[in-house]
């Protein structure tokens, strides 16, 4: 009998390095670019990214290397996950970072990469391992073979390597064929339970494929699909270990372990941070920005430039009318507000309403997109 671990998933045999760290929350996602050789029918990637060149940290928006490091530092991050697309799309953007990295934060610092086998080549391995990297995840076309043994090329290198796919209901053949072909050339094998994507790539639905509860993204039959494979390679004595990757470990482990982290190392001297990481704040906004119907719309069409040249000249007279120290009263520069104490904004509401502005409480997640939670104007 299959036992869950305390991470709401499965495994036999340890934990690959990589997932150890994503578990505590301990890794930063980076999307390297949208970009991808192949395009699978269950692709989780979104219509926003899947074939564009975009990267993000996160929910952070990458234009160059140091909004990585922000990123990091601001969730205290002991590790990296390279993802897509396929990052091979990008090598030389990859190694980049990789280096950039290593050297910022120390050779521990760990990476693994989530790459299909379209793009490698012995050079582009090389290129890899010399950067750093630390292990090296590979997604297998259980519907076409041909490429398959170019995994041995991986062999050349002392990094750890693993295969990673999707529980596909209907693929359990293929599945057992691939853990018969791996099984000696890898160290694990991690079996993602299939989750539903809004997205236009997704064509779960379409082939026959439902979510196993009404507010449940995982398809039904794929973790019992995983249980199969686990106890088929049990029972042929394979030495790999197998992680079988719920749904349920993404969202109440990884996510909510990497929120709770990232409340912590990024909170300032005003917020306050509850039990699951989120900031409750106090927030001051210009009548033309307050939250409402389209507000992220409305942010993204505002005069950047403008609009920070009015906080930054409004915010001296803000302090002395509220009584604010210096590092309890700050620009928000990503949302164009001004962000300050719970307790500021409840005692000077009137004050602050009286210069022409907006005062409120919000409750959001410490992420770089700070997404509201709750917004109470007071």
């Amino acid at each position: 009998m299959v036992k869950v671990n305390e991470f709401y998933s499965y495994n036999q045999g340890e934990l690959p390095k990589g997932c150890q760290y994503c578990v505590k929350g301990e890794k930063v996602v980076i999307f390297v670019t949208g970009m991808c050789p192949r395009k699978c029918y269950f692709c989780p990637v979104s219509d926003q990214k899947y074939g564009h060149d975009v990267q993000f940290a996160n929910e952070r928006e990458v234009r160059e290397i140091e909004d990585i490091l922000s990123e990091i530092k601001a969730m205290g991050a002991k590790g990296a996950g390279i993802t897509g697309g396929d990052p091979l799309m990008k090598v030389d953007r990859v190694c980049d970072y990789i280096i950039a990295l290593k050297n910022t934060f120390g050779p521990e610092f760990h990476i693994h990469l989530y790459t299909s086998l379209n793009l490698v080549t012995s050079s582009i391995l090389k290129k890899l391992f010399d950067a750093g990297l630390d292990e090296i995840r590979f997604h297998f076309d259980l519907d076409d073979e041909k490429l398959w043994d170019r995994i041995k090329l991986a062999a050349e290198y002392s990094w750890d390597i693993g295969v990673e796919v999707p529980l596909v209901p209907d693929k359990e053949k293929e599945l057992t064929q691939l853990i018969d072909f791996i099984h000696d050339k890898v160290k694990f094998i991690n079996l993602n339970e299939l989750e539903r994507a809004d997205n236009t790539l997704s064509e779960l639905s379409e082939r026959g494929m439902k979510t196993k509860e009404q507010f449940s993204y995982a398809i039904e039959g794929s973790l019992i699909t995983g249980f199969k494979l686990m106890k088929y390679a049990e029972n042929k004595g394979y030495s790999l270990s197998v992680h079988l990757c719920t749904a349920k470990l993404k969202d109440r482990t990884q996510l909510a372990n990497r929120i709770k982290r990232e409340g912590e190392f990024s909170k300032r001297p005003f917020d306050i941070v509850d039990k699951e990481g989120l900031f409750h704040r106090g927030a001051i906004y210009l009548p033309e920005l307050k939250p409402g119907f389209q507000y992220r719309e409305e942010l993204s069409k505002a005069n950047k430039v403008e609009i920070l040249a009015k906080l930054t000249k409004l915010l001296p007279d803000l302090k002395k009318i509220t009584k604010a120290e210096d590092d309890m009263m700050v620009i928000d520069t990503a949302k164009l507000r001004i962000l300050t104490s719970k307790k500021i904004v409840q005692k000077k509401s009137q004050a602050i309403k009286n210069v022409g502005l907006v005062p409120a409480i919000v409750v959001e997640y410490p992420t770089a997109d700070q997404l509201e939670m709750e917004i109470d104007f007071v």
